[in-house]
This record gives C-alpha cells, structure tokens and sequence, in this order.
C-alpha cells in the first residue's frame, strides 16, 4: 500500500513537472531544518531528484531553525528573480511577510511539511498536523496503553515551532477530556544533545512517564539510543511519533516504538517543486496536497525499504 501511494503521488508529481522540460527554470528549496536530522536529507534527495528529472535548477538551503536567516533566504531567492519558493513555516506567521513579498514579485511560494493558514501560501504539501497529534493520542487510549491519570512526557526539537503547536494542539483534544496530563521538552536540533537531554529527563522522571510521543522524528529516532543508555527494555513504555527515517523505522521493527507516522518526506519535496513549477507557468496550485499514514511493526519494513531505495 505505501509502495503505491508513493508511485502514485510520484506519477502525479511527474505529470505536472512536464512543463519544465520545455525551458529550464530557477527554483529556491529553504528549508528550516538542519543537515545533522536525517530525515532532512530526505526530503533534500526529494528536491535533488526534482532537479535532475526535470532539468531544472533548484538551490537549497537549511536554516537549522534560525528564523531571521531563513527570512533573508528567501528573501535572496525574490532578488534572485526565482520562478518558484518552496519552504517551510519555522513559527507560526514567520513567513507571513517575506510570502508577500514574494508575490509582491509575482513569486509563487509553495509550503511544505509544516502547514501555516495565517500564511498566504500558493499551496501546502504535507500532514495535517493537528490531526496526526490526535492520532497519536488515540492510539495509546485506544490501545489502552495510557488511561486517566497518566502522565505522557512529548519531547521536541524546538519549543514553539508551529510544528510542535499544532501537534500538541490535537494531542490535548484526545487527553484533556480523559484526565490525562502531559509536559512538552526542548530538545534543540543537534543529535548528540538530543540524546544527551533526553536521557537526563527521563532518569529523572521514568517512575512518572507513563508513554512517551515524539513530536519530531529526530527525538523519536533517538528513542532507542535514550532507552538503552538508560536502561530501558523495548515495549518497556509505550512509544508514538514520527517515523520518516531508518532509525525510527528500525525502532518500530525492534520494539522500541509502538507506531510512527511517515510522511514520504522524498515525495513531498517532489510533489512540492511539482506545484511551484506549475504556478510559475501561469497555473494556480489551488489545492493542497495532504500525506500521512501511521504505520505499526508490520508496515515498518515497506517504509523502511523505501528509505532504503529498494
């Protein structure tokens, strides 16, 4: 099933990239993420594939979650007389004004990964993020893995990033009604202090956690890391959260993670250089493209293999 939504996402994306073929064009990817995240390089082999299918040129940045500069990247890219933007909203209404800007310059800029409605994007790729934190919340109720009274430790990359808020917004409509209560900790974008900051929390806490969801896919792909130097068994606490690179698809196939939620951060990268290529011929995106499928042990390996390349 993951192997079809792929090709046909892909077979989509193919479809509306052919207008490239007729005059190569310039395109701006800027990212807010950093090269250390793993699944960061995927989405950038997704804007790289792009690039060489369609012959058109692509620039790439990452901003390593520093606002101001990720700004000016686009703003540089608006200089550059760019004929499309796709980026990605690091805080909520961030992008609000060099967006206008862009259109300003008659620039279509297209959204990806982190949706942003107080932001006049020409499009959005990616999950509905409110609602992938509901399902993270409705599967350990469901699951009955937490129940009323349970404490769920949820850590994250960056504290206030709108990717994070909107998560933690549909998590809190499955727990608040049930009693159950929750805490949200910064973790930074740097794996090694990842890893560092939640072993030191959950030594502290590990009597009161009662399940743990990853709000980003570089604090659940470390869980394995974190578990075993603290001294965690797999299964030991229940686990949910991203699940977009080989460590996390790993972890589920392990134990360590009980579900994960992939994007296909490759095709949306794909996908959304697809849709900015075709506003930049004269056709209005219109639509946005939602992705999204929680995956457990036995869908790991069919992720895992696409990760993979196979």
């Amino acid at each position: 099933m993951l192997k079809n939504l792929k090709l046909l996402m892909l077979g989509a994306a193919l479809a509306v990239a052919l207008p490239a073929l007729a005059e190569a064009k310039t395109f701006y990817w800027v990212s807010h993420g950093g090269p250390a995240d793993p699944v960061w390089t995927y989405f950038l082999q997704g804007a790289n594939q792009w690039a060489e299918d369609t012959g058109n040129t692509v620039n790439t940045s990452f901003h390593s979650g520093d606002v101001p500069s990720q700004q000016e990247a686009v703003r540089s890219a608006i200089a550059a007389g760019a004929d499309g933007i796709v980026t990605t909203s690091p805080d909520p209404g961030s992008m609000n004004e060099v967006v206008n800007e862009a259109h300003a310059a008659g620039i279509p800029v297209i959204n990806i990964n982190t949706p942003d409605p107080t932001v006049n994007f020409d499009a959005y790729v990616g999950m509905d993020l409110v609602f992938t934190g509901k399902q993270w919340a409705q599967y350990l109720v469901d699951k009955g893995l937490v129940k009323a009274g349970d404490f769920v430790w949820m850590p994250v990359e960056v504290p206030g990033a709108t990717y994070g808020v909107q998560e933690e917004e549909g998590i809190k409509s499955v727990f608040e009604p049930l009693g159950i209560t929750w805490e949200v900790t910064d973790n930074t974008l740097d794996q090694a202090e990842v890893i560092t900051r939640m072993s030191d929390y959950l030594t502290a806490n590990r009597a009161k956690v009662k399940a743990i969801i990853g709000l980003g896919d570089l604090v659940t792909g470390s869980i394995k890391r974190v578990f075993d130097q603290v001294g965690v068994k797999p299964g030991e606490i229940p686990v949910v959260g991203w699940g977009n690179s080989l460590d996390t698809t790993q972890e589920v196939l392990t134990g360590y993670v009980n579900a994960a939620m992939w994007q296909d951060p490759h095709a949306t990268s794909y996908v959304g250089l697809s849709l900015a290529n075709m506003a930049s011929s004269g056709i209005p995106a219109g639509f946005d493209v939602l992705v999204g499928n929680l995956y457990e042990k036995d869908g790991a390996q069919g992720v895992d293999d696409i990760l993979s390349g196979k």
